[in-house]
């Protein structure tokens, strides 16, 4: 997801020191306001973004999404996301690679995703060079090898960055490697929500396993 462009302009501190742009739920956490409302945002935020993903199968699906969500909003991406898993084979990275002509229109008549011939099409392009980075490391190794120093959290969502000079790099990279629809602000957006950076603002509640030893991601 590309928190630069999500809900909520930069404002100053709250009486209580905490920036405006943070929401206290009912349950006491701090949330940005792009993830403060909507349940479905809000379970995100809480379990997954910015949780380390460093399989395979987990990182190629997330850049999948993170793809087709370029032009639209990211909740309308986590609505589709059960849709876009049984139509992609749960993102398995083998069967979608073998997806041939038949598997494209298929997809195209699927009601449940965002039927974009473009990006049905890059992601079946990924699942090959995916595979083709399997006797050099992976396509984890290739990702995480990008990750930049640790650096302060932002006060304000006007701090959070679009791109950077690691995700212009990777996103070089990955373009080398065969990758399409990976351009630098998509995998800035990826470097985000796998847990490459960390992107929350100061005074927001992290994953809810690091306040509340709850799991990392929901069944």
């Amino acid at each position: 997801m590309m928190m630069a462009t999500a809900p909520g302009a930069a404002g100053p501190r709250g009486a209580a020191g905490m920036s405006d742009e943070l929401v206290v739920g009912d349950d006491g956490r701090a949330r940005p306001r792009w993830a403060a409302h909507d349940p479905l945002l809000r379970d995100y935020y809480d379990y997954e973004w910015g949780s380390p993903v460093t399989d395979e199968r987990g990182l190629f699906e997330r850049l999948c999404l993170e793809g087709f969500q370029s032009g639209l909003s990211w909740v309308t991406i986590l609505r589709k996301r059960p849709a876009f898993r049984r139509a992609f084979d749960g993102f398995d990275v083998d069967r979608v690679a073998g997806y041939g002509p038949g598997d494209v229109e298929r997809l195209m008549g699927d009601e449940g995703i965002v039927r974009n011939r473009r990006k049905i099409e890059a992601v079946i392009t990924n699942a090959r060079a995916t595979m083709g980075l399997r006797g050099r490391g992976g396509l984890p190794e290739l990702v995480w090898s990008f990750r930049p120093p640790a650096g302060p959290r932002p006060a304000f969502m006007a701090e959070v960055p679009a791109r950077t000079p690691e995700s212009e790099a990777l996103a070089k990279a990955l373009r080398a490697e065969g990758f399409v629809f990976v351009g630098p602000t998509t995998v800035y957006a990826t470097m985000q929500a796998i847990g490459m950076v960390d992107d929350r603002i100061e005074g927001a509640a992290g994953l809810l396993d690091r306040a509340h030893g709850a799991p990392r991601h929901r069944p």
